[in-house]
């Protein structure tokens, strides 16, 4: 039966737990729950299932009320976990019991950010790729090592279970299903409404704060600095060294110690840091802003970006500017 012959649309329940994720949550409601008399066609049923019993408080004091509990996640087409109330909080028995039926009924489980906890708990992610939130990926791998762990996307679709990054990353995934169960011109109708684009580009590489060096009090901290203040020169490691007053043997070591990362990874970086921060903030030509950060030519800048945050230069101050760069 294909979703048009439908008389009602998908039965969709969304998770509801003491220490609710607020905002995690109120993804779900907008993009399942809202009534939408443009669209024709049977809109998803929609309800909230409760774990705990009622009422709960969600994140910012607010209390919720649920009429359901977990047997209706079992009897679900799409079971939604927006977050968990910590990345290393146990998952309750009764949950993951509830969440393998609905998998063995056929339901899809979809998860946003830390929601991949819950659904990790129930083993029903062995053996399958994941994403979560970047802060969270490395607690995701080490405690589920049979889980192929994949932090630098947005969301993972893979068939019956489905992974989101964090938070915002849980609306491109809802509309993705939505892309899947009604096809893209409504997807793009839905992204349209909650003035969104149909599908982001890129990762959430694009996310990630610039690192930090390890060891900001070591003897070398004084040629970082420098470098950062005229990154714009062609550093060689000889370079590097020479200003350092070291061996370039001695200045790798050093450095490792100090980043964790060799001469020209760490340079790399700095300058791609930079670079974000002249896209984000100036209307500087692209060729300029290579030019600006030491890059040898727009296309190595355009390689070294795309690369590092899946996304282009272009398309990154399309989404992250802060000036108008018309």
């Amino acid at each position: 039966m294909t979703h048009s012959d439908r008389i009602t649309g998908p039965n969709v329940a969304v998770l509801a737990y003491d220490g609710l994720c607020t905002f995690e949550f109120g993804i779900c409601v907008e993009v399942f729950a809202l009534k939408r008399p443009e669209i024709t066609q049977p809109w998803y049923r929609f309800q909230v299932t409760a774990m705990d019993e009622g009422p709960l408080t969600a994140m910012g004091g607010v209390q919720v009320l649920v009429p359901h509990g977990l047997d209706a996640v079992t009897e679900a087409d799409l079971v939604l976990i927006p977050g968990w109330r910590g990345a290393e909080m146990p998952v309750p028995d009764s949950l993951i019991e509830a969440l393998r039926k609905a998998h063995d009924n056929g339901a899809r489980i979809a998860t946003i950010c830390s929601g991949v906890f819950v659904l990790a708990a129930s083993g029903l992610l062995a053996g399958k790729k994941a994403t979560t939130h970047w802060r969270y990926a490395d607690l995701l791998a080490q405690t589920y090592p049979d889980i192929d762990v994949t932090p630098d996307v947005l969301y993972i679709d893979e068939g019956a279970v489905l992974t989101s990054a964090g938070s915002a990353a849980g609306l491109d995934l809802c509309l993705h299903i939505i892309r899947q169960d009604y096809g893209a011109e409504i997807a793009n109708l839905v992204a349209r409404r909650l003035v969104l684009p149909a599908h982001r580009d890129g990762g959430q590489a694009q996310f990630i704060p610039r690192p930090i060096g390890l060891d900001r009090g070591g003897g070398i901290a004084p040629l970082l600095d420098k470098v950062r203040r005229h990154i714009d020169r062609p550093w060689s490691v000889n370079a590097l060294a020479d200003e350092a007053g070291l061996s370039p043997r001695t200045l790798q070591r050093r450095l490792k110690q100090a980043t964790g990362e060799s001469p020209q990874t760490w340079l790399t970086r700095e300058r791609l840091a930079f670079a974000r921060d002249l896209l984000e903030t100036t209307s500087l030509k692209i060729d300029q802003v290579a030019e600006r950060c030491g890059f040898g030519s727009s296309e190595s800048f355009r390689l070294h970006f795309r690369r590092t945050f899946g996304i282009s230069p272009n398309g990154y101050r399309n989404g992250f500017r802060t000036v108008d760069n018309n």
